[in-house]
């Protein structure tokens, strides 16, 4: 770590002390008894239906089999306003990074007590890899969000993280006041390899923060497969529209 982010982060510690961002108790920046109060979602939801439909052990219904993502596992609501902040601080203003630690918990929760079976059902062939991130929100933030989630996941079911695999090579625009059309046409094309040979037939699980329309994942997901992956599922802390 180079001196100048050492003292970036000396400054967000001294400015944004271990407060807890939703009852405002000093230790942490979530601390156990709010973590507690997040509702853990315990079932899979086809990852392109607008109204989400549930799917056992499928990954996603038969209306939208042809999609390239073959499931996706969301660990809670984007719509819980709990949620909502504690991502928002993640990513954004005031980059608490730290918050990983309780991000990568409600993940476990949410697969923990899912009935599903299909993650990692063969670790000798599955990956972990993060949605890339620009090299300009790179910069300003520090940090990839995803790749943290990633790391954390990888460390706990030690399952093998890709980096550097698959890239972002287009700037796109922020996704956030795109409709559905507009945030495909702005991702098309956006990722791409740089080794085919490393993901031929792997089992990979996409981590991101957020799934909202699902265009990131869904290109993401293309570029793999088009590079030769096997399967390719999402996994995702929260989801728009579980509520």
């Amino acid at each position: 770590m180079n001196l100048l982010k050492k003292c970036k982060e000396k400054i967000v510690e001294t400015l944004f002390p271990a407060w807890c961002l939703n009852c405002h108790k000093e230790g942490m920046a979530l601390c156990s008894d709010c973590l507690s109060l997040i509702e853990i979602n315990p079932w899979q939801h086809c990852p392109f239906c607008p109204k989400p439909k549930r799917v056992i052990n499928k990954g996603k219904c038969g209306s939208h089999q042809h999609f390239a993502l073959d499931g996706l596992f969301s660990a809670v609501s984007y719509q819980d306003p709990l949620v909502k902040k504690i991502i928002r601080a993640f990513k954004y203003q005031p980059f608490l990074k730290n918050l990983d630690q309780q991000l990568i918990q409600i993940i476990l929760a949410h697969f923990q007590i899912s009935e599903n079976k299909i993650l990692f059902h063969s670790q000798d062939n599955s990956c972990l890899i993060a949605i890339p991130i620009s090299k300009s929100k790179l910069k300003r933030r520090g940090y990839n969000q995803s790749s943290l989630l990633a790391k954390g996941l990888s460390t706990f079911y030690q399952i093998p993280i890709l980096e550097n695999i698959l890239i972002k090579t287009k700037e796109t625009k922020s996704q956030v006041s795109l409709s559905k059309e507009e945030r495909k046409e702005n991702l098309a094309g956006a990722f791409s390899i740089t080794s085919s040979e490393i993901i031929k037939n792997k089992i990979i699980f996409l981590v991101d923060d957020v799934f909202t329309t699902g265009a990131t994942m869904e290109e993401a997901a293309k570029t793999l497969k088009r590079a030769g992956a096997k399967k390719v599922f999402g996994i995702a802390v929260a989801r728009e529209g579980l509520n």
